[in-house]
């Protein structure tokens, strides 16, 4: 015999709706039925009804004290009609006595008592829904923090299970692992810590780019502790009526008490962790203060031995309030970069678990060939893959399909649509020639991998170099041969046809941020000597130089050198081009014939020997009708000199 359910009665509140529908129902038929059941009553003119009158065709008159008359005919038939109230007097009743009629006098009242209950229900009725809906909305309120449940917490539980994500899940990133599992040591086992006054920090700030998995590292700390675990957005907790976000923040961290030992999780906290403006600012936001505020308030009112530690995680820790990372709130702050070649391997390994994949997939030398890609982007690169192969009609995934894949997410989508004209098509060619010329002939640049001008996206052409291997600190020299590459597409243009065009837009561009980056961040400039002033901005992003920490003397400085370091980046190139013009012209010839070239082909026309290169992915080379694709991957790792385009954008 089952146990009656224990849970919450069941509301009542359809009682009432069916009351008021039973006593609408009652009144209507009070008030109409009788009229519809008796006979039609006759309405007559005031002429007519004396003429009945003397002609004893009336039978009963009730006069009313409005002049309205109503009675019987002879017939037995109701009838009505009005008397002007100026002739309701002796001479009417003598009248009606004379026609022998039976006349009564109908007193003044407030109708029948049906009438009167209507009347009355119209009137309270709408005031007792008015009292009822506030008294249910207040009871809301007060249960779910604010009027309507504004400002109760969005944020996610997610309880423990044996499906959770673990650190098995989270391929590479072993230093970072290593750092949060401090954590996960602490929620299982935290009298170890007491027993020697150890504590465990407040809050762990994850820091690093977009896509470097810093949400799932934080999943997979809650999967190894076996706790509860609240994710929650910076930004549900902004809204444009004060006080809201804050009484969020409050009812989020009551949640967490309750649940502890437990994790909170706030993703892209820096929507509320902004600092706060100065006394002097009139660009002030109450609203995302009062938020911070209270954040900072709750984090500074928990004891660490309630079992509660804070996560956060943002890629851009620069912006955010330094009351909020000092120590007593977020503690501990770790650094979640871009994979290098072996974490990216085993990145890889994870996305492809699943996914059949021919003999010939390396996933060593897939990585290897996608330097810089995050995470997210390794994922994408994954599936877009088997897209690939699902379209050629293939039952497993080979090299090419993470090749076409990866061109895809680097130059965009191409298209056979996206014909060039002959001359056009030489121009293209010229320009990407430069640039691979350029690249051959300096010692430090890095390696090119593949020339194309099939256009792609919105480039009409691109030179690809892969380095051989990811360094972290790049010398002087480095960088001045990276700016000549860069030049070396207008460079050829200049040599070739004497003159530039609009081609060279996004190369140039690109080589004024480095070179600004040189003088201004990096103190490589003779000029300005051993100075950085670091921005955090691009310079040529608009509204950059009112943040500028330098006066307009020294800008002048910054410009005086950074056209010093680009003119003779130029200069350079171009002697290289002069110098090897023979070979500029016989590589230009081999591109337009095939389209598509490999780098040792550059290298074997300037006589120099090809550089250890990353293996191609790809076993054939990509057709002009490659399937449409996603969006070019953002600030892709690996060096992409672009060609002429149509509106001067560079798409690397």
């Amino acid at each position: 015999m089952s146990s009656p359910s224990s849970g919450p009665p069941r509301r009542r509140s359809w009682i009432l709706w069916l009351l008021t529908a039973f006593l609408l129902i009652g009144a209507g038929i009070a008030l109409f039925l009788p009229a519809a059941a008796g006979q039609q009553t006759k309405t007559l003119t005031y002429s007519a009804f004396l003429n009945d009158v003397e002609a004893h065709k009336v039978a009963t008159a009730t006069i009313g004290t409005d002049g309205t008359v109503t009675g019987d005919l002879s017939s037995g038939a109701p009838y009505t009609t009005v008397v002007p109230v100026s002739l309701a007097g002796e001479q009417l009743l003598g009248t009606l006595h004379a026609g022998k009629v039976d006349v009564t006098a109908e007193p003044a009242s407030q109708g029948s008592i049906w009438s009167s209950l209507l009347t009355w229900f119209l009137i309270l009725a709408p005031i007792g829904l008015i009292i009822w809906f506030w008294s249910r909305i207040s009871k809301s309120a007060s249960r779910s923090g604010g009027l309507f449940g504004v400002g109760r917490s969005s944020a996610k539980l997610f309880t423990p299970s044996p499906a959770q994500t673990t650190f098995a899940d989270v391929a590479g990133y072993e230093g970072a692992k290593a750092e949060v599992s401090e954590i996960v040591d602490f929620l299982r086992n935290p009298e170890r810590y007491r027993r020697l006054g150890a504590k465990a920090p407040r809050g762990v700030l994850l820091v690093g780019p977009p896509g470097t998995g810093k949400t799932l590292l934080a999943r997979a700390v809650a999967g190894e502790a076996q706790v509860a675990f609240f994710s929650v957005d910076g930004s549900s907790f902004v809204e444009m009526f004060v006080g809201v976000g804050a009484s969020r923040v409050r009812d989020l961290f009551e949640k967490v008490r309750s649940s502890a030992p437990a994790i909170l999780f706030i993703d892209e906290i820096d929507a509320i962790g902004q600092r706060r403006s100065s006394a002097s600012s009139f660009a002030a936001n109450d609203e995302r203060e009062q938020t911070l505020n209270q954040l900072l308030a709750e984090m500074d009112g928990f004891e660490t031995s309630s079992g509660v530690v804070v996560l956060a995680a943002t890629n851009r820790p620069d912006i955010l309030d330094p009351a909020l990372l000092r120590p007593g709130r977020f503690d501990r702050h770790i650094t979640v970069p871009l994979p290098n070649a072996a974490e990216r391997a085993a990145i890889l390994a994870v996305h492809c678990q699943g996914k059949p994949l021919d003999s010939d997939v390396d996933l060593g030398q897939i990585a290897r060939a996608t330097p810089g890609f995050s995470g997210a982007d390794l994922a994408n690169l994954a599936n877009e893959a088997a897209i690939e192969a699902v379209r050629a009609g293939r039952t497993s995934i080979a090299r090419r399909d993470f090749g076409a894949a990866r061109d895809r997410l680097i130059l965009g989508r191409r298209e056979s649509s996206s014909v060039l004209l002959a001359e056009e098509k030489q121009q293209v060619a010229v320009h990407e020639c430069g640039h691979a010329i350029v690249a051959a002939l300096c010692d430090r640049a890095d390696p090119v991998d593949r020339i194309t001008i099939l256009p792609a996206g919105e480039t009409l052409g691109a030179t690809e170099q892969l380095p051989v291997a990811e360094h972290r600190i790049q010398q002087e020299g480095a960088l001045l041969d990276r700016l000549t590459t860069e030049l070396g597409g207008r460079a050829a243009e200049l040599i070739v046809y004497g003159e530039g065009s609009t081609g060279a837009a996004a190369d140039l561009a690109a080589a004024t941020s480095l070179a600004t980056r040189m003088v201004r961040d990096f103190g490589l400039s003779d000029e300005l000597g051993p100075v950085g002033y670091p921005t955090g901005e691009d310079p040529t992003a608009s509204g950059a130089t009112l943040n500028r920490p330098y006066s307009e003397q020294t800008q002048r400085a910054v410009d005086t050198e950074v056209s010093r370091l680009l003119r003779e980046a130029e200069s350079r190139a171009a002697d290289l081009i002069a110098t090897h013009r023979g070979a500029l012209d016989a590589l230009v010839a081999r591109l337009i014939e095939a389209e598509t070239l490999d780098g040792a082909v550059v290298y074997d026309i300037v006589g120099r020997p090809a550089p250890e290169r990353v293996p191609d992915l790809a076993a054939t080379p990509p057709s002009a009708t490659a399937p449409p694709g996603a969006a070019a991957a953002p600030e892709p790792p690996h060096e992409l000199v672009g060609g002429p385009d149509d509106d001067g954008a560079r798409n690397q």
